[in-house]
């Protein structure tokens, strides 16, 4: 786990156990922090408890009868275990879920109009005028709020340039690439301090990702923080300021990306050098170690 200094994390998971229905326990005392300034990975194979830890931290779990049953989450030191979703992107956590998820019926700009819905009290309507205002359709934002809702939609637009050429298209017709563009261009108009990356390369070409893989570069550059969940663990460490692998509910391994990719025992699993059969990464390192005593 990244030492810290004196800090807060701007996102805390500490020791988190979690639990659907009373009886399945899928995690068992899972911690992570994201550091200010920071893109952070998650990585694991199917059934790790990704999607669960993600559930924890989003507000989610409810809707899937799950519950935390010890530990806490904190964004910027304040807990928000207890917070449902809405109140958790309210204050400064968006997430792009797996398959994009995004309105297919809509056009880009009316995708791009419901991410900032939580940030101005009028709604539809404010929303309407602000990025109206924006596009300069003559809509008449008021206030500070409006004039930053403004702001996020050309920061968007910057980011995605691809998108502005869109806005007028149905969102449903767009490539897997530009929806996924799409999806997170979304997230940051909520203007989060930490964005949830949920397998943002999953189905796309390799040149595709490459682009993605820059855009979450900038993304942090720009001031929003980043958990990245991926099991593309080339792309996801080679960006990462750190990175965790989850196991059966466990963080089975964690530290600095770049240490990561170079690690033996993530290479062999996670890369394809080597042969692991059906071991887990647990059972991988327990392997390693006992052939590395005998040699």
């Amino acid at each position: 786990m990244p030492s810290g200094g004196a800090s807060t994390p701007t996102l805390a998971v500490r020791n988190v156990e979690v639990v659907y229905g009373s009886a399945i326990h899928v995690l068992r005392g899972v911690s992570l922090e994201v550091p200010p300034g920071s893109i952070v990975a998650l990585l694991g194979a199917n059934g790790a408890g990704k999607t669960t830890l993600l559930r924890a931290v989003s507000g989610l779990l409810r809707f899937h009868r799950g519950s935390i049953t010890k530990g806490s989450v904190e964004l910027e030191g304040e807990p928000i275990d207890g917070l449902d979703a809405a109140a958790i992107v309210r204050r400064g956590m968006a997430q792009v879920m797996e398959g994009r998820r995004i309105f297919a019926e809509l056009t880009v700009d009316e995708n791009l109009r419901a991410g900032a819905y939580t940030r101005l009290g009028g709604g539809v309507a404010a929303v309407t005028s602000a990025i109206g205002a924006a596009l300069g359709r003559g809509g008449r934002p008021r206030g500070e709020e409006r004039t930053s809702v403004k702001d996020s939609y050309e920061h968007v637009l910057q980011l995605f340039p691809l998108l502005r050429d869109r806005l007028r298209s149905t969102a449903g017709y767009l490539s897997g690439g530009e929806q996924q563009m799409l999806a997170m261009g979304r997230a940051l108009m909520a203007a989060p301090r930490l964005l949830v990356l949920d397998e943002p390369s999953l189905g796309l070409a390799p040149l595709i990702v490459q682009q993605i893989r820059q855009l979450i570069v900038e993304i942090k550059q720009s001031g929003t923080d980043v958990l990245l969940v991926e099991q593309n663990a080339t792309m996801a460490l080679s960006i990462a300021n750190h990175g965790y692998v989850l196991e059966n509910g466990l963080i089975a391994k964690d530290g600095p990306g770049p240490a990561l990719l170079a690690d033996a025992d993530i290479q062999e699993f996670y890369l394809g050098v080597g042969e692991t059969g059906g071991r887990s990464f647990r059972d991988l390192k327990t392997y390693r170690r006992r052939k590395r005593w005998s040699a």
